[in-house]
């Protein structure tokens, strides 16, 4: 068999798309609780507190907090062997620097992650996936040092209280989406960073590329403070990796699309090497970033090395020296062009499976490290047919594709890829869009994208589909 007998098969959520229940048992205001509904092409607005007449689908999500014990049953019928979610930071300190964590939200996970336990489900859990305390973002999110100790305490707690529970941490979610420095959306749902359109693009790289900094120093800390918590912990970064092809065998095109991967690459560089590359202070140095330091800042992160690497994957890009740089709701990286050898999903998202193996690939010839694919979904409409059923082949289809690569790349390639999980393995919230008619699950949830429905859950196709995968342990895709 191409897996080990250990392989993590499983799904993977955020607790800020599904738990809803954004007021109940003394949770706190977070980034993701101020974004309002939008669709495709259409971004989010992000507003200042609650706007009456706004919708905020985050507020509800999937229910998921009122749910849990239902649909970790359901995981388990799939045969999950692991589970990603995030524990939402407001639930234990609401405003992210209070003198005492809410007991009530600890007690939560505690639950959550015992029912999982007892359902031979293993915890993966990610402590900062877009739901940086609001109260911290008004301070300036990650460019205010304070944000570091904030977050290194939030994460130094709950560690402590479930050192036994949940072995297998990431530190930020995605951290290097906000080098897509011409969407709101990036810097505020990573950082706590808000600027909009009339936002000086200088004024937006000296503050995203402060915010950035402070997180690798914050992850390191916490990298540490984990081993020494517990030397079994597992501790991860996780980087959505959407590789850039050239448009062209013009070598221009060539350089730009290496550069362009280096907003990549220059996370991992550090994740995995302890260290800024020589490339990465020559950037600062020409664009006239000045990073403030504080002595030891470049010791605690040589000090803070990932045991392993996380990725999300859903597309490839491709892109030309001469395109416009311009950033669009619909842009994934400046200068992207349309590529004639790709389909797209109805987002316009490209259909790449070949991407996924180039990436497994690049990143283990660059690392030598453990890689988990903790996101790889595809979001879709899907019909209700009258008997109730959801025929979603087309996702299947992509599904299997990848899943196909990924044991290339194992195989053929050597990688050493430990685990994948299937993103929205439930309906759920859309980040991007905040639409629920975006979904990704091979569960249905009857929900709209105003929180109307029974939140009544239903196996799709895809459901049984995966459940002979992890029967098989990939053989039977």
């Amino acid at each position: 068999m191409a897996f080990p007998k250990n392989f993590f098969w499983g799904g993977a959520v955020a607790a800020h798309q599904l738990e809803g229940a954004w007021n109940e048992g003394g949770k706190g205001m977070s980034v993701a609780d101020v974004m309002t509904a939008a669709r495709h092409g259409v971004p989010r607005e992000i507003t200042d507190g609650i706007v009456d007449g706004k919708i905020y689908p985050n507020h509800w999500g999937n229910d998921y907090y009122h749910h849990y014990q239902e649909d970790h049953s359901l995981y388990q019928e799939m045969g999950f062997r692991s589970f990603r979610t995030s524990i939402a930071w407001t639930r234990i300190f609401p405003n992210g620097d209070d003198a005492e964590p809410n007991e009530e939200g600890l007690k939560f996970y505690d639950d959550l992650f015992d029912d999982m336990l007892a359902k031979g489900i293993e915890p993966l859990v990610t402590l900062s996936h877009f739901e940086l305390p609001l109260h911290l973002a008004k301070m300036g999110g990650f460019t205010n040092r304070k944000a570091i100790d904030c977050f290194v305490r939030f994460a130094t707690t709950v560690m402590e209280r479930y050192k036994d529970k949940v072995k297998y941490w990431l530190t930020f979610n995605e951290v290097n989406n906000q080098m897509n420095m011409g969407m709101p959306f990036f810097g505020w749902t990573n950082s706590g960073v808000y600027f909009d359109e009339n936002t000086p693009m200088q004024e937006r790289k000296q503050k995203i590329w402060q915010a950035v900094h402070n997180e690798f120093v914050a992850s390191a800390l916490v990298v540490k403070k984990a081993h020494e918590i517990n030397p079994d912990f597992q501790m991860g970064c996780m980087i959505a990796f959407t590789p850039v092809y050239p448009a062209t065998c013009n070598p221009a095109d060539a350089i730009y699309a290496e550069e362009r991967m280096r907003d990549k690459f220059l996370f991992t560089d550090v994740y995995a090497h302890g260290k800024y590359p020589e490339y990465l202070r020559k950037r600062w140095e020409n664009e006239g970033i000045t990073i403030e330091m504080e002595p030891g800042d470049e010791e605690i992160i040589a000090g803070g090395i990932m045991d392993f690497i996380s990725i999300s994957y859903y597309m490839s890009a491709t892109v030309s020296a001469t395109a416009s740089k311009e950033i669009t709701p619909t842009t994934q990286v400046a200068g992207e062009v349309p590529n004639p050898y790709l389909k797209a999903t109805d987002w316009g998202w490209t259909i790449d499976p070949q991407g996924l193996r180039y990436v497994l690939r690049r990143l283990y010839d660059r690392y030598a490290m453990p890689i988990y694919v903790v996101e790889n979904g595809f979001g879709a409409y899907d019909k209700v047919e009258e008997d109730g059923t959801v025929h979603d082949d087309n996702r299947i289809e992509y599904l299997s594709a990848h899943i196909k690569e990924m044991k290339k790349a194992v195989e053929e390639d050597g990688v050493d890829v430990r685990g994948y999980y299937v993103w929205g393995c439930i309906d759920l919230v859309s980040a991007g869009t905040g639409e629920f008619k975006k979904r990704y699950g091979m569960i249905y949830v009857d929900a709209d994208d105003e929180g109307h429905g029974t939140f009544e859950r239903k196996p799709k196709k895809s459901f049984y589909w995966y459940k002979k995968v992890i029967e098989t342990n990939g053989e039977e895709v």
